[in-house]
């Protein structure tokens, strides 16, 4: 599946012509004046909400956690492609919002809706309604794993652990939270979203920069260490290891795919609800999610953490790679980066860390229960919008509370991040097969639609 994810976005951005690298600076400012351009245009929600809808579901715990743990086992060069899984994701992110606007739909309830089961069946035709339907109930069963499940017992555990909040208080509190957005629908979320998502983003961008400065010295060889294990180079070894290149590759790889869902098909259905009534202008700003959750965001955790040299000593990828062990200590993410932090700030930088984990869970729980919820409406029309609301919140309680209701919690918490992972592969694969299909029109459209603007701008 990670050959597929990489192998998509790859085949998509040459077939754009890298537009989605070279036009970043351009799709920031359609952000920036796209509310106001599209503010009576047919759609639910503004372009810059869809897009914080999207991305409250893409930073999460894989932001802090994640990226730590793959550094942690794959070395410092996991963090190199991240950086070039998110910039080939960039266009795959592109060609799903351009699709989920082209061929989204207007329910009996007047929503807008959209999403890879709906580009099947409009765009493909009806003989793929099923490649549709199996796309839905992979993501209604992911949305109760990754976006609910496993963040909520992250929740719990991150309150836990830091302040010895008890896990029912926790999950009274997080639930009651969560039903007051969620059964609110689509534009609460992006209300909520759209207020929640910059200001956690802001603040741990800003937290991790003043990390940075108080270890600059270290940072240049942080990134030349970055880019020298990113391709098996290690002084250690006396050279090249291809083993140290694959187990960085796979690593970085499988963390930034997963990181910003780019492939999976998730973020398109918030982006199908958008106030644009312009596909391509829609997909320059999705892409603008790959951007932020893996170049910035992730950057900042894996930064922080090879800046401060806070790795522990056993999680040495040759070691690792050699003895086919992996010590407990590497596959812990939270820690890894709280000691970054704590390093840099002494008092402070856990509670940032830990602030910023719950924050970002949080917002992934929102974020899914949109996405839950319009498969579920694909799959049973309008009438399962309020039931699986009413579940998703349901399982918030419950899952933070049988999580802990056991001893051994560290293994069910990876059993069910197993299941949740595979869950989202399964999600992916009628989209990839989607993107592939109708990627002669998204290029189509794509040309069009700067051939009307370099007109326009040549008769100004």
């Amino acid at each position: 599946m990670l050959v597929l994810l990489l192998g998509t976005g790859l085949y998509l951005t040459i077939g754009l012509g890298f537009m989605p690298i070279l036009r970043i600076p351009y799709a920031f400012l359609q952000l920036v004046h796209g509310g106001r351009r599209h503010a009576k245009e047919e759609g639910d929600v503004s372009p810059f909400g869809a897009l914080m809808t999207a991305l409250s579901s893409t930073v999460g715990t894989g932001n802090i956690a994640g990226v730590a743990v793959a550094i942690a086992i794959g070395g410092p060069g996991a963090l190199f492609w991240m950086w070039m899984t998110a910039l080939v994701g960039m266009a795959t992110k592109y060609a799903e919002g351009v699709l989920a606007v082209k061929f989204r739909e207007i329910d009996h309830d007047g929503r807008h809706v959209g999403g890879p089961m709906y580009y099947i069946k409009n765009g493909m035709g009806r003989a793929w309604i099923w490649l549709g339907v199996l796309f839905a109930i992979f993501g209604i069963f992911a949305s109760f794993g990754t976006g609910n499940s496993i963040q909520a017992v992250s929740v719990a555990d991150a309150l836990k652990s830091s302040y010895d909040i008890p896990v029912w208080a926790s999950a009274v509190v997080m639930t009651a939270l969560a039903a007051a957005v969620i059964l609110g629908g689509i534009k609460r979320i992006a209300n909520v979203a759209g207020k929640l998502v910059p200001s956690m983003a802001a603040f741990y961008f800003i937290a991790g920069i003043i990390v940075l400065v108080l270890n600059i010295d270290a940072v240049p060889d942080a990134f030349a260490l970055v880019v020298k294990r990113a391709f098996g180079f290690d002084a250690a070894v006396g050279g090249f290891s291809g083993g140290l290149l694959m187990l960085a590759m796979q690593r970085g790889v499988a963390r930034g795919i997963f990181s910003n869902e780019a492939g999976q098909g998730s973020a398109p259905i918030a982006h199908a609800a958008a106030k644009n009534k312009d596909p391509v202008n829609q997909g320059i700003i999705a892409m603008l999610g790959t951007f932020i959750d893996t170049i910035v965001i992730c950057s900042i955790t894996g930064l922080a953490i090879l800046s401060t040299g806070v790795i522990p000593a056993e999680c040495n990828a040759m070691t690792i790679l050699t003895n086919d062990v992996l010590p407990a200590v590497c596959d812990t993410g939270p820690p890894i980066t709280i000691s970054a932090f704590e390093a840099a700030l002494p008092g402070v930088g856990g509670h940032l860390v830990t602030v910023s984990l719950v924050l970002f869970a949080f917002t992934t729980i929102l974020g899914w229960s949109y996405y839950g919820e319009r498969c579920a409406e694909y799959l049973f029309t309008e009438k399962a919008v309020l039931p699986y609301r009413i579940v998703y919140v349901a399982i918030i309680f419950i899952s933070s509370m049988v999580l802990y209701a056991g001893e051994n919690v560290d293994a069910v918490i990876n059993t069910v991040w197993l299941a949740t992972d595979t869950l989202t592969g399964l999600m992916a694969a009628p989209n990839l097969v989607a993107l592939l299909a109708l990627s002669p029109l998204v290029f189509k459209l794509t040309r069009e639609y700067f051939a009307q603007e370099k007109a326009e701008r040549a008769k100004k």
